[in-house]
Formats: structure tokens, sequence, C-alpha cells
């Protein structure tokens, strides 16, 4: 739509209504911020769910790997055998053998639940970036040392250099019943994942000393897979599945944490629905500034229909008129989107100050952080719905304009 230089004047005129249509200008006002709010608040939730969703994927995916293979009974005898397989099959980038095992930890006459994990050393050197007291390297088979999660560190009033005892219930049978054993570890270093429930519950040690931990011998309770794509997991791994049916047990990542993702895709796509009558909200306020608009001047388009001016040329303006302001929105929604994305962290920090109230609970949220990834695409479509339910909301308006008899309207005058 392309306008000459009189009708993109009469719309520029129009934009910014004179003496006596200062209601007309305060409801365009209000319209343009609903439309910013709209879009705004648009592209931040769906940022923030993008990111809750990549970043909790890429913490749980980044310790337990896209798919954990696991006998039937937790014990995998032959497990030398069926790891050389797994890390043959196409697709497979890394396959460690894995043991975790629920157990207690106490400290200073403080007890906690832990999950153990009994890791080989490569495993344990990519925990290295994750560390932040310390020394992991200092993990090594038979030295009695482990790595700890950060806020099982806090629970218990652990810190480095500490010795902290880790309680096995299931001990050595005597003639008096199981006797629990108890062995006590030096705390090699402290980690932090980022995701609270492993932070709280997460004991790393050698492979070698978790089976020693555990009376389990030469076997293991599972092994790690990570393949190429963690969104085509399940077919990589079909081969494995169905050479091992039967002695085996298969879980990806979507299995394990189904009822997780399934519940954050459900809200994203409810919270997309429900913010997008904000920007429906702030369309109807385009319509109904743009209709007084038409009544307001009525005489002027009565005025400019008898000078030449076409049908076509006042649905063009008044178009342009309501269209401008829903851009104009568009743009400053987005603005505001990233502003806040940029500075959500001391955003919530400065509310949570002021305020006294922990909005973003770690023990609740999984993460430590708010955490934000923006999709291009669903900006892209955010800023086309906007301008195009903008662009819907003037043709009414304009065509009534367009419509308008100029003898009926001056025959009084």
């Amino acid at each position: 739509m392309i306008l000459t230089p009189f009708e993109w004047t009469i719309a520029k005129r129009y934009m910014m209504p004179g003496r006596g249509e200062t209601f007309i200008a305060l409801v365009a006002g209000i319209s343009l911020a609903a439309v910013m709010l709209g879009v705004a608040a648009l592209v931040i939730v769906m940022s923030v769910m993008n990111g809750f969703r990549a970043e909790l994927l890429d913490k749980i995916v980044g310790l337990n790997g896209h798919a954990i293979v696991q006998a039937y009974g937790g014990k995998l005898d032959n497990w030398q055998d069926i790891l050389q397989d797994i890390r043959k099959t196409p697709g497979v980038v890394r396959a460690s053998p894995l043991i975790e095992q629920p157990l207690l930890t106490s400290f200073n006459g403080r007890v906690e639940a832990i999950l153990l994990r009994g890791n080989t050393q490569s495993d344990i050197a990519r925990l290295k970036d994750k560390v932040v007291a310390g020394d992991i390297s200092q993990l090594k088979p038979g030295a009695s040392e482990v790595a700890i999660g950060a806020r099982l560190a806090e629970n218990i009033g652990a810190r480095v250099g500490d010795t902290i005892t880790i309680i096995n219930p299931a001990g050595r049978s005597t003639p008096f019943g199981t006797v629990p054993r108890q062995v006590g570890y030096r705390v090699a270093a402290l980690f932090e994942v980022g995701v609270y429930d492993y932070d709280q519950s997460f004991v790393v040690m050698p492979i070698q000393d978790a089976q020693t931990l555990l009376l389990t011998g030469d076997t293991i309770g599972m092994i790690e897979v990570k393949t190429t794509d963690a969104d085509k997991v399940t077919q990589i791994l079909a081969p494995i599945k169905r050479e091992l049916a039967g002695r085996v047990v298969v879980s990806d990542w979507k299995t394990i944490n189904a009822s997780l993702f399934e519940a954050l895709a459900v809200e994203r796509v409810a919270m997309f629905v429900v913010l997008s009558i904000i920007v429906l909200v702030a369309v109807f306020n385009i319509l109904s500034s743009l209709i007084m608009l038409v009544r307001a001047k009525t005489r002027d388009i009565a005025i400019m229909r008898t000078m030449g001016a076409t049908r076509r040329s006042l649905m063009k303006i008044f178009v342009t008129t309501g269209f401008v302001v829903g851009a104009l929105g568009t743009v400053a929604g987005l603005a505001l989107g990233f502003t806040f994305l940029f500075f959500r962290q001391s955003v919530v920090n400065g509310i949570q100050l002021v305020t006294g109230i922990q909005l973003w609970d770690p023990s609740i949220r999984f993460l430590s952080e708010l955490p934000s990834r923006t999709d291009p695409w669903e900006v892209l479509t955010i800023c086309v719905m906007a301008l195009v339910l903008s662009f819907l909301a003037t043709l009414y308006p304009a065509l009534k304009a367009a419509s308008t008899d100029p003898v009926q309207v001056l025959r009084y005058e």
C-alpha cells in the first residue's frame, strides 16, 4: 500500500488530534501502550519459558546423558560387553558406566538423604567447569575423596577439607542382623550444576570407590548414553533396545522427565493464548479510537470527497492512521521486552529486595536463576500477529469513512 503525499499528510495530521480531540488522543495513546505491553509480555514470557526448558534440558542431559540403559534388578553383570555394543551403535557419541544409589550422609550430627553417583574419571573431569570450591581432579580411585553439591554442603555445614560419613543401610549381614556400612570421605570439591535438586543431593566419587562402598563387586547399575541428537535418541537407540530386549530397560530423557516437559509444553501454549488476549484487547482500543476519529472528522471527509479524494484514498488514510499506532506499539513492545530480558535477574533481585518476597525460589523452580532464550521465529510470529490484528482493526472504520456521503453531510452545513 503506497501513499501519495496528500494521503500521508492527512494521515499524519490525524495521528496527532488537535484541540477538542483530547479524548481521541488519550484512547489512541492507551491503544499504543496496550499493544506495547501485550507484545512485551509475550516476548518476555515466551523467552523465559523457552529458556527454562532449554536450561533444564541442558543441565539434566549434561549430567545424566540422553538415555540410561539399566538391567532388570538394577545390576549389570556383563556390562563391559553391553557397553561395547552401545558404543558401536551409529549416533552414539559417548557411553559410560554409572552407579547411582540413594544413601545417607552425616556431618556434625546432621543427616541428609543423598544420591551417590559413581562415575568414571572422564565423567568426573566433565564436572570441572561446575566446581565452585576445591579441586575435583583429586577424586581418584582409593583416595576416599568425594565432590558434593553446593546446596548439600550448606545443608550439612560441610566445607572443602571436611570429612563426611556416607551411610549404606544395606551393609554386611552378621549374626545380629544387618549392620549399616559407614565410611568417611574427605570433601575434595563443591560443585553447582544449577538444578536445585541435584545440587542438594548429589555426591560424586570414582566408580571403583562406589562399588566398594556398596559391596557390589565388579557390577554397575546402569550405562549413561549421549547421542548426536537429543530429540532423536529413541530412533538412535532402537537397535540396542531390540537387541537387548528382556535383559535391559532403555529409558531416554523424554521418558524419565516426561511429566515435567509435558507440563512445560502445556503451560507454554496456555501462556501464549492468554497473553495474546492482551494484544486483542489493545486492537479493540485501536478500533474504538478510529471509530471516534471518523465520527469527529466526518465534515473533513465530506470536504475531501467534494475536492476529488477517492474512497480508496480515504481508506488508505485511516488504515495508515490506525496501523501506525499498532506498529509503534509493536516496536516499543519489542524494545521493552528485550530490555527486561537483558536485566531480568537484576529486576527479580530488586523486586525481592524491595518487597522481601522471594520470587524465584530455586527449590521450587529447579534452576538457580531466571533463564531466557529468545526464539527469533517466535518473536517474528508475535510481531506479525500484532501487526495483522492492528491492520484488521482499521478496516471497519476505514470502510465507514470511505462510504461517507458528502451530500448528506454538507446539506445542513
